[in-house]
């Protein structure tokens, strides 16, 4: 039986279409980067309810430090334990939710924690806007509602879809013996308090592509000092002339 050979050019084109088609597939790694939010107990108006979060990591040279979260409108600060998390992290109360933070964990690895709501609300689904924040001082904000961009790489909001309510199933009333106030804390806080509350609100705070005051400063007067000396050597100019 003779042995059936493909023309070079084929080959080529078949190499490079298998070359494409790899380098497609570890370019899309990065892409599926998010923050995703799950629980045994997804149900509107379950109590006790703990709350799985897992953040992806989306730095090859730098670790996640701080997780900041802002709840849906249903759910009160006052009303989320901490329970597991990284070594080391901690749980602080913010005005509209709470930050999960500590050590950095491994370059690559996620970070993986969970919270105790005491009663979910009576509605289809809950959004958990996320800050991520990585240990060189970067910053993913999943924080949009709806869709991720037409590439896949947006920055959406980890969401978590409830089934109906239980037959006959109310919503409690406030906790006993613990204040209503939205910035009670559940747990042993550190002292510092975060630069702002809420992911819009940081958005303001340094990013990549932003320069400082003392920056700004620099350029301001260097833009001084250079027309200073063309105003010098105009005037010098003229009085040679006379």
């Amino acid at each position: 039986m003779s042995r059936i050979t493909l023309p070079r050019t084929a080959r080529r084109l078949t190499v490079a279409a298998a070359t494409a088609t790899t380098a497609v597939l570890l370019t899309a790694v990065p892409a599926a980067a998010h923050v995703e939010v799950e629980s045994d107990n997804a149900q509107a108006l379950a109590e006790n309810v703990e709350l799985d979060f897992s953040a992806a990591s989306e730095s090859a040279t730098a670790g996640i430090t701080e997780l900041r979260v802002v709840l849906p409108e249903g759910i009160a600060p006052s009303e989320v334990a901490f329970g597991e998390g990284p070594k080391g992290w901690r749980f602080t109360a913010t005005d509209d939710g709470y930050t999960v933070k500590g050590p950095a964990v491994k370059t690559g690895e996620d970070a993986e924690y969970s919270v105790v709501v005491r009663q979910l609300p009576d509605v289809k689904e809950l959004a958990f806007k996320t800050l991520q924040t990585y240990s060189d001082g970067k910053v993913d904000r999943w924080i949009e509602l709806g869709k991720a961009d037409a590439g896949g790489h947006g920055n959406e909001a980890p969401v978590l879809k409830l089934k109906a309510a239980a037959p006959g199933a109310k919503p409690a009333g406030p906790s006993p013996g613990k204040s209503p106030s939205p910035s009670a804390s559940p747990t042993p806080a550190p002292e510092e308090t975060p630069a702002s509350s809420t992911p819009q609100a940081a958005d303001t705070e340094k990013d990549d592509g932003g320069l400082s005051a003392v920056a700004w400063t620099g350029i301001l007067a260097t833009i001084l000092v250079a027309a200073a000396a063309v105003l010098f050597a105009v005037r010098r100019r003229g009085t040679g002339r006379q």
